[in-house]
């Protein structure tokens, strides 16, 4: 069934308890959006519900509200404390996201709503039996790790549950917890409220949809899957392999690209390349990738969204990109990363600016999961494609989809090509060459080396062994020198000559170096004489300055003295 909306309902309108519409106004959320005033009504009645909606169209709070207001209910005949709503999520941070929205919306409730995050906050087993043992009213778990607590015995008791909740409904069963979700839905009650969100409504979902929602209402709201034009600008620039780095070197020191970004790359290699290739010209960056450890993923997301970093570096595994792709119930990976990861989807990444397609994604979804990080909510967003002749069959493939999308007239283009002359870096490909050269497989390896220990010399549950086994503390202190990178500190100054003309007033003195800056604070003189000044300061130049002749009659000046 498919379900539309006649007229937009206010949040005052759904019968909301007091202290969630507080929450909601401290929040700054002045109305809902399409999703939310479709289905939180629904969800009030108790019916199951399939949301279908775009990525950042707020599907979180269209769940999260009426199952507050469900708990609030039950808790004026509650007899005793119990589980009553467990949300699944596939991965450790977007957990870690619905419990952060639920705890904002719970806010002004006291500690009568009670939540519990057992994927996303620790890994540790203890903590997590801990947290279960005090029976929160909602429990926040990827299915594995809840079906590992239900099946240990008088750890976790579901048979009280009275909602299920599946985020992210359509790689549940793609990162390979098929097999885990049918054997948890045994420890749930036979009958219960069930919602599955999902940005897309795959051959999963509905499989997913046939073993725990009875007559559901499934709502696939007529809108496009991404954000209007005039909220997000699609752009590209045609740019082979060894063009790549001079351009995204010139676009971020130049600041023609301003404000947070998320740079996406297609392995975890190229995330570190990148991010060695960025700090040899003062550039910071952080990498996000499935390799990381939960905490470190979740402590730059973090950090990211507060401002700490203005530039995230993302590896889009194609295992990722194509969910569907993988056999269904299939735990086992040739990669050693965490399946519990993920980049391009659900993240609630804030205030993003631009996405940067340094490596263009390997397919159409792969491309709409990406461009939703930007552009969520009412904020606009940009998306920056760089596009070589190889990628040129999906860029294809993307535009045709968005043409689609937004019913644009025949020859019109959605990806527009960025007004930007490849002649204009040819200044920058010999810094930029050497730089991306300078970052090889073995400063990648050793980086990554590096940061692993990092890890394990900050370990918490490592402190007390390293403190009997000394020894081993210091084989990781005083193991071989990694073959870091030399940064010079020269290459974070950008020269005066190397700027574009047709950039130097946009560029300003901020992004020139401190040479330049000086020569401007000097007293006036003839046009000559800063004509003679520029180009002997300029190496590109400095050929067609006899310094011979100069400095010769210079000489017979003193002698005539």
């Amino acid at each position: 069934m498919s379900q539309k909306t006649q007229k937009s309902v206010q949040f005052h309108q759904m019968e909301l308890d007091q202290r969630i519409l507080k929450a909601v106004a401290q929040l700054g959320w002045q109305q809902p959006t399409l999703i939310q005033s479709t289905a939180i009504p629904l969800l009030l009645e108790g019916k199951d519900v399939v949301v279908r909606a775009r990525t950042g169209s707020g599907k979180t709070a269209t769940y999260a509200l009426p199952l507050i207001q469900k708990i609030l209910n039950s808790k004026l005949n509650a007899s005793e404390q119990c589980v009553s709503a467990v949300v699944l999520a596939p991965t450790k941070e977007l957990c870690r996201q619905s419990r952060s929205v639920i705890e904002q919306l719970v806010e002004s409730c006291g500690k009568v709503v009670r939540v519990a995050d057992i994927a996303g906050s620790s890994s540790d087993a203890a903590t997590q039996r801990h947290a279960l043992a005090e029976r929160p009213d909602i429990v926040v778990a990827t299915p594995a790790k809840l079906l590992a607590h239900a099946e240990a015995g008088g750890v976790v008791d579901l048979k009280h549950v009275e909602t299920l909740v599946v985020d992210e409904a359509d790689l549940v069963f793609a990162f390979g917890y098929e097999k885990d979700f049918k054997r948890l839905l045994k420890h749930l009650p036979p009958i219960y409220q069930a919602v599955l969100v999902s940005a897309t409504l795959t051959d999963d979902v509905v499989r997913m949809k046939g073993l725990c929602l009875n007559n559901p209402v499934t709502l696939k709201l007529e809108e496009p899957e991404l954000v209007p034009q005039d909220q997000l600008t699609h752009q590209r620039i045609l740019a082979e392999e060894n063009d790549k780095p001079a351009i995204l070197y010139a676009l971020l020191k130049l600041r023609l690209i301003r404000g947070k970004s998320i740079i996406f790359v297609n392995s975890i290699d190229r995330c570190y390349k990148v991010r060695l290739f960025l700090e040899q010209f003062g550039i910071r960056a952080c990498v996000l990738n499935s390799e990381l450890p939960a905490n470190i993923r979740i402590h730059t997301i973090s950090q990211f969204n507060k401002g700490t970093y203005d530039i995230i570096i993302a590896s889009d595994e194609h295992h990722l990109e194509q969910p569907g792709g993988k056999p269904a119930g299939s735990r086992k990976s040739s990669r050693s990363g965490d399946m519990e990861s993920s980049a391009s989807r659900g993240i609630d990444f804030q205030c993003v600016n631009n996405v940067i397609n340094f490596d263009f994604p390997r397919d159409v979804t792969s491309y709409i999961h990406r461009a939703g990080r930007t552009a969520r909510g009412n904020n606009k967003g940009s998306v920056l494609s760089f596009v070589s002749m190889k990628e040129a069959k999906v860029n294809d493939a993307v535009e045709t989809k968005l043409c689609q999308s937004f019913a644009a007239q025949k020859g019109e283009q959605i990806i527009k090509n960025y007004q930007f002359k490849m002649e204009e870096v040819e200044s920058f490909r010999y810094r930029a060459q050497d730089c991306w050269r300078a970052a090889t497989r073995v400063a990648v390896h050793d980086t990554r080396i590096r940061e692993i220990k990092t890890e394990i010399l900050n370990c918490e549950k490592l402190k007390g062994f390293f403190e009997e086994n000394k020894r081993d503390l210091q084989a990781l202190r005083h193991d071989k020198p990694l073959r870091a990178i030399k940064v010079q500190s020269h290459l974070s100054d950008m020269p005066e000559y190397i700027v574009p003309k047709a950039l130097k007033r946009v560029v300003g003195s901020t992004s020139l170096s401190s040479a330049g800056a000086s020569v401007s604070k000097q007293p006036r003189q003839s046009a000559a004489k800063a004509a003679f000044e520029r180009q002997s300061n300029d190496p590109l130049m400095v050929s067609q300055v006899d310094f011979g002749s100069r400095r010769q009659s210079y000489r017979r000046k003193k002698k005539a003295l």
